[in-house]
């Protein structure tokens, strides 16, 4: 099988699959949103959506955060992963956006990476679900699926595979892609233990195809010991 046919034949079933595939975070604007991807950095959607309510009901904008401390901010989100460093974040973000964007989530993703707590995938995340841009951003989820099933091969950093799935996949289905490996990740082809059994894309999948061929042996090894 050719890369063209792994990336053809695994586009086109979750095209067919997953037509609408989107973020699993809760949010009601862009600034929702930044909170929630940064919040969600090492933590799961499940934990953040819990923890987002009360925090937006507290600072439902930019500039309500920013007359906050860190401190204060810490109270509504001990229970997300790492919240004294994130904590530090949102407010030293909330204060650069009223100060400097007019309080505001700027749609220049470079600028976006300007505010602290946000790098390249998070600014990838919120252009691609707020403003459909063609980027694909790279999170535990789309890094692991995509070496495993045979996207991108001994891909040794998340830019390197974000470099990767961008030349194959499309760019108009870029927004859409990176939803796909990531719900697909999250319920199918989890870390440890993958429902191969349950997926729709094992014709395609290089691993599903390694394992197949290691069990085709292990059971030839056994015949020719029987035979002798």
């Amino acid at each position: 099988m050719t890369l063209q046919e792994r990336y053809a034949g695994i586009i086109a079933y979750f095209q067919r699959e997953m037509p609408s595939a989107e973020s699993e975070l809760n949010f009601e604007n862009p600034w929702q949103l930044l909170v929630a991807v940064v919040l969600s950095a090492q933590c799961t959607d499940k934990r953040v959506n819990m923890t987002t309510p009360a925090l937006f009901a507290a600072y439902p904008t930019p500039e309500k955060m920013a007359e906050a401390s860190a401190e204060e901010i810490y109270t509504f989100i001990r229970s997300i992963s790492y919240p004294n460093n994130k904590a530090k974040h949102l407010a030293a973000a909330a204060r650069m956006l009223v100060e400097e964007f007019g309080g505001e989530v700027p749609d220049d993703l470079e600028q976006l990476q300007r505010l602290p707590g946000v790098g390249r995938k998070t600014a990838n995340v919120l252009g691609a679900v707020l403003w459909q841009r063609e980027v694909m951003p790279v999170d535990t989820h789309v890094f692991r699926v995509a070496e495993r099933i045979g996207l991108t091969y001994h891909s040794k950093t998340p830019l390197q595979t974000e470099k990767t799935l961008s030349k194959h996949i499309p760019g108009h289905l870029l927004p859409v892609a990176h939803h796909w490996l990531i719900l697909h990740g999250r319920y199918t082809c989890i870390a440890r233990n993958p429902k191969c059994e349950k997926c729709g894309i094992t014709a395609w999948c290089r691993e599903f195809e390694k394992r197949k061929e290691q069990r085709g042996e292990r059971k030839e090894e056994r015949g020719k010991r029987v035979e002798s």
